[in-house]
């Protein structure tokens, strides 16, 4: 089976970093180093080529270092149709620009496709411990990386719900305006099925993965499965048309809309027993990591290689077991691996270590 590879991922004004060049081996790459020094950055900007987004900021304006007017992203990766090359181009003010083998793109889902990984990282547990948005926000960015077409549907359904719901404030003054809420219902309702659709296929797919993996770090003792909640009963378009014109009269009090994708839930059941409100620390961690190797796994079946996977100072989190566990899901992909000491990866076998101190990367 072939692996999505980076050769090389560049940084200019990124973060704390003023220039960096980064290649990482094939197999494990560790970065090693103290807290504060770089380390997240690097994986940071690596996702960002996957999604178009940090896991820790929605603004691009913070991912500029301090002092400079623009961050550039450059990444080049081997996959099983040849080389790919995406670069970000992030100002401090204005639009960003998203480049593709050299040639900007107008849309930001041509950005998915080309560089694919999955992230893991202490904020991982909000998916386990928030509310229903971090769970959905689980799915969709996953989904967007397999099927750009999942993206510019979600765009779709978000272009349409936000005037929605300006057109349920605005008819609090005017009523009239209600006159045209149903050609916004029927564009909520067609882009709405197509993500519940979609979602409830990758669920039952990320549920079963999810469950084995979850199984083999745990030592067999605890069962997790992952179970899709819509918040429309049917995943047509007419379902979805039904429920938005049932809760209508709600909808208009509340000048917001109740029903629909942006209001799914997926919940995570470690024994039966939902791990959110009754999962110990130590379960809640593992089924975030669970999830994650299971969408790397979804993502192996789909696009028939395995994405980077990206370590982010996880290991020493884990008990022993679970750490010795883990390890051996690693072999054939290529990872990387953030840590502040080489003892949270004893068992392991790195191909490349660096020391990263002051924004500054050296390999050992």
């Amino acid at each position: 089976m072939r692996i999505v590879r980076i050769e090389e991922l560049r940084l200019r004004d990124y973060r704390n970093y003023v220039s960096c060049a980064l290649a990482p081996c094939e197999g494990v790459t560790v970065l090693l180093g103290d807290n504060g020094q770089g380390k997240t950055n690097l994986l940071e900007a690596v996702y960002l080529t996957c999604t178009g987004r940090s896991h820790r900021t929605r603004q691009d304006r913070d991912l500029v270092r301090w002092g400079a007017e623009m961050a550039d992203v450059q990444i080049r990766t081997q996959r099983r149709d040849g080389s790919h090359e995406v670069e970000l181009r992030l100002p401090l003010a204005g639009r960003r620009h998203i480049l593709v083998s050299g040639q900007e793109v107008s849309r930001s889902g041509e950005l998915m496709g080309h560089v694919t990984g999955v992230l893991f990282s202490p904020e991982d547990l909000r998916t386990v411990k928030d509310g229903p948005a971090e769970r959905r926000r689980f799915v969709d960015m996953a989904l967007a990386q397999l099927r750009p077409a999942y993206y510019y549907a979600m765009q779709r359904y978000n272009r349409a719900l936000k005037q929605r719901n300006e057109l349920l404030r605005a008819a609090a003054v005017q009523p009239a305006l209600m006159a045209t809420l149903d050609s916004w219902d029927e564009q909520l309702a067609v882009s709405g099925a197509e993500l519940m659709r979609q979602r409830r296929e990758y669920v039952a797919r990320l549920s079963k993965a999810a469950g084995e993996t979850h199984r083999d770090i745990a030592g067999g003792r605890e069962d997790l499965s992952v179970v899709y909640r819509p918040s429309v009963d049917g995943e047509d378009a007419r379902a979805c048309m039904e429920a938005l014109f049932a809760a209508r009269e709600g909808d208009v009090r509340r000048m917001t809309t109740s029903v629909g994708p942006h209001r799914d839930d997926v919940a995570l059941m470690v024994d039966g027993r939902d791990v959110r409100a009754f999962g110990s620390q130590g379960q809640q961690r593992t089924a975030a990591l669970s999830m994650r190797l299971a969408e790397l796994g979804v993502m192996r079946e789909e696009l028939g290689e395995w994405p980077v996977l990206m370590l982010d100072d996880v290991m020493s989190e884990l008990d022993p077991g679970r750490r010795c566990r883990l390890l051996e899901h690693l072999s054939g992909i290529q990872t990387l691996v953030t840590c502040t000491d080489t003892d949270d990866l004893a068992g392991a076998q790195p191909g490349a270590v660096y020391r990263v101190s002051g924004a500054s990367i050296a390999q050992l």
